[in-house]
């Protein structure tokens, strides 16, 4: 699959990848439709946050799930779903309290993790073709009614961060 990566300091590029799989039953695999580049991603491109080089970068991300786990739940394939930035598990303390971002399953090295984002997990971002959804029934937003991409369009001007006009 084809992702944004990051290289180094204003430097980012697509590369190739393997398509990511699930790795636990209550995993979902998204297809991506639409990822924003966030204000807050400006921090690492601009060199402020360190990085790690390779990273899949992008944290706002909304698709239609291809895959799930079997101990998922609340969403089916086909279903066209919107990701939070922060990743939480849903049942340790602070996601119980509703802090969610600041969840302590789901980043081995500190407090809240996120995707594609530098110190918030080893979660790859959505600036790719695909992304792995852990705790899929936490992390998935469902949304109704029938998607506007549906049927393959060209790329208007004003979509060309889309990640799906990278092809």
């Amino acid at each position: 699959m084809k992702a944004v990566s990051y290289e180094s300091k204003e430097k980012m590029a697509v590369s190739s990848r393997a398509k990511p799989t699930l790795k636990a039953p209550t995993d979902a695999l998204l297809r991506v439709t639409t990822s924003a580049i966030c204000g807050s991603d400006l921090h690492m491109y601009d060199g402020r946050t360190p990085l790690k080089k390779g990273t899949v970068v992008g944290h706002e991300i909304m698709g239609v799930i291809e895959e799930v786990g079997d101990a998922v739940k609340s969403i089916k394939r086909g279903d066209r779903v919107v990701l939070p930035f922060n990743i939480s598990c849903g049942f340790c303390h602070n996601c119980h309290r509703g802090h969610t971002h600041a969840c302590l399953t789901m980043n081995p090295e500190n407090t809240g993790a996120a995707y594609g984002y530098a110190g918030m997990g080893p979660y790859q971002g959505g600036q790719a073709e695909y992304v792995l959804v852990p705790y899929a029934d936490f992390n998935c937003l469902k949304l109704p009614g029938e998607p506007w991409d549906k049927e393959e369009q060209p790329c208007p001007r004003e979509r060309q961060r889309d990640r799906r006009c990278m092809r």
